[in-house]
């Protein structure tokens, strides 16, 4: 008994010295957290993806998915991604490098937040791919690849259609249905501008807000996949022998079922290599943005029933494309090594291409003020990426940058931001010769520290769950201070993006000072 006893008290000393050092690997973020759909044993956690991806339409072609999302007034933007799995993701392509169709996309003036390219469709037809978008003040516009992976060519169309789903008929004829409450159809030329009128092919039923349309057909019907849209979002089919109607109407998911799975809707219906169906969908997931969410689907009586016993599953076995694939997580940390950006970082609108540098300084990312501004919003080149979070909602995502700040002008502020509305920061601001770290809370000076050191390192704790960022300095990257007080992240429609980690520098004095951030790390 007694031996018993002692090789009991060895063992329980064994696990907690185990425990102590996955625990000291862990919060030293030598074992990865989990950012990823994929859990190893054949099934998948939903969100499918565990960021700002809203919108989604997905396609396959050959073995091959591609989704495209909505980016707005982010450039480069229009991110095309691509997974063999449906579950496990990566980048493609930002179809669209930048966008000048409008002053405003260059923050001359004015600006876009909360506008820019909407819902986009994605088709393949005839050995090219297809995008079809419309920003709410330019129109509408489409682009077209042979590779998903570029380049795209974009062109402006006479004429622009709200949430709009391309559909190539089985005849060659070419339709888009689009519409908000008032679902309309129209037929489209070769040049994809309008061959007939607008048709008004169905009303909403349920309530305002009928949307998010893409369109199929399958065994003889068209079949439209639509979203009554809002938190609460409600997914439905409409469904007709003739593509112009009559169409008859059938919710196919309506989950209220509060956490991961609630209001999912709008997205695309996808089958697989092997016969099954599926569905690419998002749900609002609070302020880091709107979220995929991948259910699967069953058809009965020739309707496309999502999710199981009518409602969104949360983990589920992964999709039977044939043959299995190796688990992916999307890049985030940044060392600036390489001559061209990651493809998971887009600029606050359109960049000034003369103010910022990959190459003047090897290794470090080089910012120089633009222009004269008050504020952040108002900033050029901002460059920013969208966080993850985790799926234990408990651990929160943090990001850090290393900072040289020597040949910042007077006036000049850079530094390290959690941007939406409302936005804040943690970042140097130089001023009558001195510098000072500060921390800044929509607009408003919180707390300032005069410093005498060049480089600094910032940090931002932000939990997608608290929905709380808070605000750390450090000289050395090992003990860190806080500053100031916490942002309560929103999701607000003014912007219509998800909170976004944003490195910046900007002037409000004069122009032709730079900062040098060495990298950029996400634990």
């Amino acid at each position: 008994m007694k031996q018993a006893a002692i090789k009991n008290k060895m063992i329980m000393k064994k696990l907690f010295l185990l425990v102590l050092l996955l625990s000291i690997l862990y919060q030293t973020g030598l074992i990865a957290q989990k950012f990823h759909s994929d859990n190893g044993d054949g099934t998948y956690t939903n969100p499918v993806i565990i960021s700002d991806f809203p919108d989604p339409d997905v396609i396959l072609v050959d073995n091959t998915y591609y989704m495209v999302n909505t980016t707005m007034f982010v450039f480069p933007g229009v991110t095309v991604l691509k997974s063999y799995d449906l579950v496990n993701w990566e980048y493609c392509s930002n179809a669209v490098p930048r966008f000048d169709f409008n002053k405003c996309y260059n923050l001359d003036g004015c600006n876009r937040y909360g506008h820019g390219q909407w819902a986009t469709s994605i088709k393949y037809n005839n050995g090219k791919f297809y995008l079809l978008f419309i920003t709410l003040d330019e129109g509408g516009f489409l682009c077209s690849a042979s590779k998903a992976e570029g380049p795209w060519e974009i062109k402006k169309l006479p004429k622009g259609f709200y949430d709009p789903g391309l559909f190539f008929d089985d005849d060659g004829r070419i339709y888009v249905v689009h519409g908000n409450s008032k679902i309309l159809i129209t037929e489209l030329d070769k040049n994809f501008a309008p061959k007939s009128n607008d048709s008004l092919v169905f009303t909403g039923t349920i309530r305002n807000g009928l949307e998010g349309n893409h369109m199929y057909k399958i065994n003889g019907y068209y079949y439209m996949y639509s979203t009554y849209g809002g938190r609460d979002g409600i997914q439905v089919t409409l469904r007709s022998k003739n593509i112009y109607g009559p169409y008859e109407q059938k919710v196919v998911l309506r989950d209220t079922t509060r956490g991961v799975t609630f209001g999912v809707h709008q997205g695309a219906l996808i089958k697989t290599q092997t016969g099954e169906w599926w569905s690419m969908l998002f749900v609002d997931s609070g302020p880091f943005g709107r979220f995929p969410s991948l259910q699967p689907v069953t058809w009965e009586d020739g309707w496309p029933m999502v999710g199981v016993n009518g409602r969104g599953v949360v983990t589920y076995r992964k999709p039977n494309v044939g043959k299995e694939y190796p688990v992916k997580d999307f890049p985030t940390s940044d060392e600036f090594n390489g001559t061209k950006l990651g493809m998971q970082w887009g600029w606050n609108h359109n960049p000034d291409s003369t103010k910022w540098s990959l190459t003047q300084k090897p290794g470090y990312l080089r910012l120089i003020t633009a222009k004269t501004v008050s504020n952040l919003r108002e900033a050029r080149n901002t460059l920013t990426q969208r966080p993850f979070a985790n799926y234990d909602q408990s651990i929160p995502t943090t990001a850090a940058t290393r900072m040289e700040t020597d040949n910042m002008k007077d006036g000049d502020i850079a530094g390290l931001a959690v941007f939406q509305s409302p936005y804040a920061f943690i970042g140097v601001k130089k001023g009558n010769g001195s510098k000072h770290i500060i921390m800044v809370n929509n607009g408003k000076t919180i707390d300032s520290v005069a410093i005498k050191k060049s480089t600094i390192y910032l940090r931002t704790i932000a939990s997608n769950s608290t929905s709380k960022a808070s605000f750390e300095y450090s000289f050395g990257n090992k003990t860190f201070k806080p500053l100031g007080n916490e942002l309560f992240m929103r999701f607000s429609l003014s912007m219509f993006t998800g909170n976004k980690f944003s490195l910046f520098n900007y002037a409000t004095k004069e122009t032709g000072g730079y900062v040098d951030f060495d990298w950029f790390r996400v634990k």
